[in-house]
């Protein structure tokens, strides 16, 4: 399987080469040549390591089978207590896919606990020795996610740079207090989006570049805008799938929608992935808070990103340039001219317009919603009086959307994100639990 740029269709490179660059010379995000088909009753009769193991192969088809497996068992195993991927019922016909039972308590430990394997292998894959320099932007579950990745890796470098106030305490905690020899941690005077710019920015400097280059040190990423951190997060798609077929809740081939907190749209993106791989995916429903740049983009096909920008107790969904959505572009309008055309005007107006039809095939897929902050409280305290289920603020977030996004006879999944003492009740104002010790 090769890879392509976004921006420039030209520029092809390998799964390895996609992973340790992270992020084409011109900017773009590599996606595959091709969606792979797979036996979905076979993949789902796996249980999870194997199941991470058999899609993660379809696309990194430069790595052997035999250590995909074994990282994959090393990877969601222990780690997870037994519950990767593990699908939780909330009322009729509304499950939560509870992606936190990993050690940073995020979802985003899914694929920052086996990228590192996947980029120390494309290294040794690519014969390459110089030292990896993993620069990070993080809204907030990524940048824990990746330090407890990456620490003490050998010949692997990472700085994380996240926004002042604009995680949540224990978030920030988390990241601050990391161990390890080759981390460094630093807060950004502004928000998501412009620790985010930066990195980008850093990546397409060709006098950075240049110097770094004198001392061995090539740039990597482990935000969602590399490779290796979307293929990881198709699993779970699979792994809801299967659980509901075992349970008698569908049968084969009955389509289930799932609905997703989005910032940076790369956890949907990985829907859309495994849609196209053939799973029976129904619509894709993008959550977002009052950052809601989204919703008004499914809703128009304009996205404008010079707008209010509001820190909510939902903090890594205070974004207002979703990257990933460049990778949906592409893949919708099948031209590197016109997505590099439309990052240039975002890059120097703040917005662009995609063609009527670009967008009518968007929504063939993707539905939209977003919540506000009373609206998340409110959430909250329904699920737990209702139901008996205690959801965090970003998972409160799709709760609400869902509901009234939910089709009769059709399964509801949420995809809760974080655990319920990530974001403590505090920020919303309330008092609360904090996360467990044993999980910082």
């Amino acid at each position: 399987m090769q890879f392509f740029s976004t921006r420039d269709h030209n520029r092809v490179v390998s799964a390895s080469q996609a992973i340790a660059q992270g992020l084409s010379d011109e900017g773009g995000l590599f996606v595959p040549q091709s969606f792979p088909q797979v036996d979905v009753k076979a993949i789902c009769a796996l249980d999870y390591p194997e199941m991470a193991a058999a899609i993660v192969g379809q696309y990194l088809t430069d790595y052997s089978q035999e250590f995909l497996q074994e990282a994959a068992k090393a990877t969601y195993g222990a780690a997870f207590g037994g519950k990767a991927g593990y699908l939780a019922p909330v009322s009729d016909e509304v499950y939560s896919l509870e992606l936190w039972h990993g050690p940073t308590c995020a979802f985003k430990d899914y694929a920052l606990q086996l990228m590192p394997k996947l980029l120390v292998e494309a290294k040794k894959n690519l014969d390459r020795t110089e030292k990896t320099l993993i620069l990070v932007a993080t809204s907030g579950d990524t940048g824990k996610a990746a330090l407890d990745g990456y620490h003490d890796i050998p010949g692997v470098e990472i700085a994380v740079f996240f926004p002042t106030g604009g995680t949540s305490e224990i978030q920030r905690l988390q990241m601050v207090t990391q161990e390890g020899e080759n981390v460094a941690v630093y807060a950004v005077r502004g928000n998501f989006d412009d620790a985010q710019t930066g990195v980008k920015k850093v990546f397409g400097d060709p006098a950075i570049a240049a110097e770094l280059a004198k001392r061995n040190i090539r740039l990597s990423s482990a935000n969602s805008i590399n490779w290796g951190r979307l293929v990881p997060q198709i699993v779970y798609y699979f792994a809801a799938y299967a659980q509901l077929l075992k349970a008698g809740k569908v049968r084969f081939g009955d389509k289930v929608d799932f609905c997703v907190p989005t910032g940076n749209f790369g956890d949907i993106l990985a829907g859309y992935y495994a849609k196209q791989m053939g799973l029976p995916v129904g619509r894709l429903i993008c959550a977002s808070n009052e950052n809601n740049v989204l919703t008004d983009f499914l809703t128009t096909g304009t996205y404008t990103a010079k707008r209010e920008f509001f820190k909510t107790t939902s903090p890594s969904m205070d974004i207002l340039v979703s990257s990933n959505l460049e990778r949906l572009l592409y893949h919708v309008t099948g031209s590197d001219a016109e997505v590099a055309g439309l990052m240039k005007s975002l890059s120097e107006t703040g917005s662009y317009t995609v063609r009527p039809e670009t967008l009518a095939a968007i929504q063939e897929s993707f539905g939209c919603g977003w919540s506000s902050e009373k609206e998340v409280a409110g959430e909250i305290r329904a699920r737990y009086e209702q139901d008996g289920y205690l959801c965090d603020t970003h998972t409160a977030v799709a709760f609400h959307v869902a509901g009234r996004h939910k089709r009769e006879g059709v399964p509801m999944v949420v995809l809760s994100t974080a655990s319920p003492y990530n974001v403590p009740p505090q920020r919303a104002g309330g008092s609360g639990p904090h996360c467990p010790a044993e999980r910082l």
